[in-house]
């Protein structure tokens, strides 16, 4: 089993597997949400929207996590405004505003001698240089996201399935949406400098839709996203080690693969029961050939 334990000996495979299980959980919570409430677009448009507040401070020599977290804000006030004063669909919005904000990002890191690098550090971060510091904001922003995840539980439920009637119970829908947004903006902006926007992406999506499948109740899908997170970021970073491969894409790779799995293996168990469960139909039938 060596080659099991092997790549989880080197001290920095050790911290890149704590800081993808951080944000693994990070991801699970925020996730579950985005993913209920139909918000994977506004979440790929956030994550990827965030290149004009980081191009600009790394080239003014500031703070990147700052830098994106402005961008990020930025981008989630214009997606309602926009919609809001263009009469748009919320999709039109965040689509226009999504190429608006990248192709900003692109034209002010060109400006720059490091262009390459720059937009591959932000598009696929390295999981590989993952610092005892960045753990540890990793786990501050997961404390902060349960907090936010517990003391909006009730609000979140309500807008996720009915916002009409969270409305009518006076959870405040409007002063919800933002705080969830605040939620996404949290796991997008903590999580990006360490493993960039396609793992936080597919970390944000990939679990909660391969474990929406299996659970009824939202904390066990919280949990199972956790579960294929986490197991996405061990055998990712495994397989990486073993093959040569980006770690970062290769995590991500194994998140999308376990979604398909899980709705294959989802599918073939509904058909299965559909098979073996009789019809109404197929009872009525049944009943009247015993009667007769």
């Amino acid at each position: 089993m060596d080659w099991l334990a092997a790549p989880f000996e080197v001290t920095f495979v050790q911290r890149a597997l704590w800081g993808g299980i951080l944000v693994s959980l990070i991801c699970a919570l925020a996730g579950t949400w985005v993913v209920l409430r139909g918000m994977a677009f506004l979440g790929d448009a956030m994550a990827h929207g965030m290149l004009p507040g980081v191009a600009v401070a790394s080239l003014l020599g500031g703070n990147l996590l700052v830098g994106a977290a402005v961008s990020a804000a930025a981008m989630a006030l214009g997606v309602a405004a926009v919609a809001r004063a263009a009469r748009l669909s919320q999709d039109t919005g965040i689509g226009l505003l999504f190429v608006g904000m990248l192709s900003l990002g692109v034209i002010i890191v060109s400006r720059s001698q490091s262009f390459a690098v720059d937009l591959t550090g932000f598009l696929f971060g390295d999981v590989l240089a993952v610092r005892p510091a960045d753990l540890t904001h990793l786990a501050i922003a997961l404390v902060l996201a349960l907090a936010v995840s517990v003391v909006g539980y009730r609000p979140f439920f309500a807008l996720a399935f009915d916002e009409r009637k969270a409305h009518t119970l006076g959870l405040r829908p409007r002063l919800a949406h933002i705080a969830l947004l605040s939620l996404l903006t949290l796991a997008i902006v903590a999580s990006f400098q360490v493993v960039g926007t396609l793992l936080v992406f597919g970390l944000l999506i990939a679990p909660p839709a391969a474990a929406l499948p299996w659970a009824r109740r939202i904390p066990l899908i919280m949990a199972g996203a956790a579960c294929f997170g986490v197991s996405a970021t061990f055998l990712g970073l495994l397989l990486s080690w073993h093959a040569g491969t980006a770690a970062g894409a290769t995590i991500a790779g194994v998140a999308v693969l376990q979604f398909l799995l899980s709705t294959t293996a989802a599918g073939l168990r509904n058909r299965r029961g559909r098979l073996t469960v009789p019809s109404p139909a197929a009872d009525q039938r049944l009943e009247y050939g015993h009667s007769s």
